[in-house]
């Protein structure tokens, strides 16, 4: 291309196309929106079009916070595009599915050349109007591609800018903060230490040899258009969790909130102690509106998929042009592989193998226990006055097994509800559709556990064949015992006898009189490790069936964790991440015997999602006034 043409490329490039951002502001007062609410609007939206600034008013119209002054804070980033870019798509996709996600994964690749900031709404548009002079001013001295080289420690991977080109990159940061300052009148800190493009960040250190045998697969010199872009957040949100609604929810209640499919929510961690389990408060980020969500309809998204993008520009240096105008919709910022073709120079990634080609672990939740529906008293609820057992809802079991001791022993190891029980089925007939081979069974000495794997059992149609190991070292953590004691369950002789297929020949790897009340969270973390292993030991290896185990919230971290070589997590990220499982939530491990190792992949079924059903009174909700 001539120098002249990339040159007038360049200028049309850069140049707005859409209305000004006056002109915006002007049609929002025309319509009664009072100056300080519009302008809040337009900065939200990246100021590009009418259309979207009034449908964030239309969905804030009852945000408590819409008449704050809270302003946006602002970032500015040299972003790739191009084959590069697609490059660095796949590592995160790979990296993610080999290691977990990691800090980087939160946000798409970049460099940044100066960090957050916060500027007033009114001033926003000063912003773009240096992006334009000083992009204008480094375009001719911008290099035609940029110099990376790859640097490794324990807990960071990334590209480091040779200092040439990262002397260049810095000059342009500090003349934008210099005249963004001076002209929007708030504080802009250009990064002047060592630039760089960060691929994974914050890893555990045994994950190292994988994260930089795949890095190696990038090309740092493959084609690349620079974009020099501005993005935008919510700086009172900056420290919460984003979740992805995944499923529409109508509030049926007052303190619920209402979210449509692919709504972001911002989930403070540090609320939701004293919250139900299975539900999150949060605020909606498209509405600014706060209330309850079922946490099973969500899933957690990366930081920057709500962060907006404002204005860019394009630093024009190789023959293969950019060409999306600022019209075009934003770009979706979430650090995933949209093109699902993988490029073949990452030739070392294992696929995901049949369940039943390998050894597999499936550590598997409980259905739902009739004490999550109907609360500790549930009991109450179901028994005659000389303490008989009756149906009192249809989602009360039809009978409880009987024991020789005290039936009120039940409360403390309630059963499943009837929903819990067709829950395990499901469950059941999911396995044996995607034809998954199940081998042994071990269960915790829970009632509810005993009968989810009951219940799979028969969907799969094992019932007869395979035999339930009730093992007392799977569990869950003792401190989070309401009576705080040791549940008085019941013995495998009366379970046998109440028509549950137990191995009553299995010895317990860890005695029930070993369980300690009110463990400490190290005690419970040995305990999971050490009973794993010894499962793992006792089931032969040269099986290629998968072993179930059918335990509590707590069994998924706790148990895969140790087996594909994690720490464990802290104890109040731990009790965090436990509040998300749901009934019959489970995780899956395959062992990769040539390596001598177990690997976390998809679990063979997908997962079971519903919503609530509250009681129904028809003579209070149809008959009286």
């Amino acid at each position: 291309m001539a120098v002249a043409e990339t040159q007038l490329y360049a200028k049309v490039s850069n140049k707005h196309r859409n209305k000004s951002t006056s002109a915006l502001l002007e049609s929002l007062l025309a319509k009664g929106f009072p100056a300080h609410i519009a302008q809040k609007a337009l900065a939200a939206t990246g100021q590009r079009t009418i259309e979207d600034a009034a449908k964030w008013l239309h969905s804030h119209c009852n945000d408590p916070s819409l008449d704050d002054p809270i302003p946006q804070e602002y970032a500015l980033y040299l972003c790739p595009t191009g084959r590069f870019h697609n490059h660095l798509q796949e590592f995160w996709k790979e990296s993610k599915r080999q290691c977990g996600k990691n800090r980087a994964h939160e946000v798409f690749p970049h460099i940044t050349l100066c960090d957050f900031f916060t500027c007033e709404d009114q001033k926003v548009e000063l912003l773009y109007d240096t992006l334009k002079r000083v992009g204008d001013s480094f375009s001719q001295s911008f290099p035609p591609s940029i110099s990376l080289s790859l640097h490794s420690s324990t807990s960071y991977l990334g590209f480091f800018v040779g200092d040439s080109h990262a002397n260049i990159l810095k000059d342009f940061a500090l003349a934008f903060s210099s005249e963004a300052s001076a002209l929007a009148d708030c504080h802009v800190k250009p990064c002047l230490k060592q630039l760089h493009l960060t691929l994974a960040h914050k890893f555990y250190p045994h994950h190292q040899k994988t994260l930089e045998q795949l890095a190696k697969c990038i090309n740092p010199g493959e084609t690349c258009q620079w974009v020099a872009a501005l993005y935008s957040r919510d700086m009172r949100f900056v420290h919460y969790q984003t979740l992805r609604a995944l499923f529409q929810y109508k509030p049926q209640n007052i303190d619920e909130l209402m979210i449509n499919t692919g709504d972001f929510v911002y989930v403070d961690p540090t609320q939701q102690s004293d919250v139900s389990e299975g539900w999150v408060i949060g605020t909606s980020h498209r509405t600014g509106c706060r209330g309850f969500i079922p946490e099973n309809y969500t899933e957690r998204a990366n930081e920057s998929d709500t962060w907006v993008k404002h204005r860019e520009y394009v630093f024009v240096t190789t023959s293969r042009l950019f060409t999306q105008t600022e019209n075009e919709p934003n770009v979706k910022l979430n650090g995933e592989l949209h093109n699902p073709s993988m490029s073949g120079s990452v030739t070392n990634v294992l696929p995901l193998q049949n369940v039943t080609l390998r050894r597999g672990t499936l550590v598997m939740r409980h259905g739902e226990r009739v004490d999550q529906v109907f609360g500790k008293s549930w009991l109450q609820q179901c028994l005659t006055a000389d303490g008989k057992y009756y149906r009192a809802d249809l989602n009360f079991p039809s009978t409880l097994p009987k024991r020789k001791d005290n039936v009120k022993h039940f409360e403390c190891d309630p059963p499943l509800s009837s929903c819990g029980i067709f829950q395990s089925k499901l469950i059941g007939e999911a396995l044996l559709d995607q034809e998954v081979t199940v081998s042994y069974v071990y269960s915790s000495p829970a009632l509810r556990c005993v009968q989810t794997a009951h219940h799979i059992l028969q969907g799969l149609k094992l019932d007869q064949k395979v035999k339930i190991r009730v093992e007392p070292g799977l569990f869950e953590w003792t401190k989070w015992e309401a009576s705080r004691v040791i549940p008085n369950f019941m013995t495998v002789t009366e379970l046998a006898e109440a028509s549950y297929k137990i191995d009553t020949s299995y010895r317990s790897n860890f005695p029930l009189s070993s369980l300690v009340p009110s463990e400490s969270y190290e005690e419970y973390v040995n305990r999971s490790s050490v009973v794993i292993k010894q499962i793992i030991a006792a089931c032969p290896s040269k099986g290629k069936g998968v072993i179930l185990i059918v335990g509590h919230g707590s069994s998924l971290a706790s148990f895969t964790r140790p087996l594909i070589g994690l720490p464990a997590r802290d104890s109040s990220d731990f009790a965090q991440a436990v509040r998300k499982i749901p009934s019959l939530g489970m995780c899956f491990c395959e062992e990769i015997k040539e390596e001598n190792k177990w690997q976390m992949v998809n679990p063979p079924v997908k997962t079971l999602t519903h919503g609530a059903n509250a009681a129904f009174n028809w003579r209070n909700c149809i008959m009286e006034d």
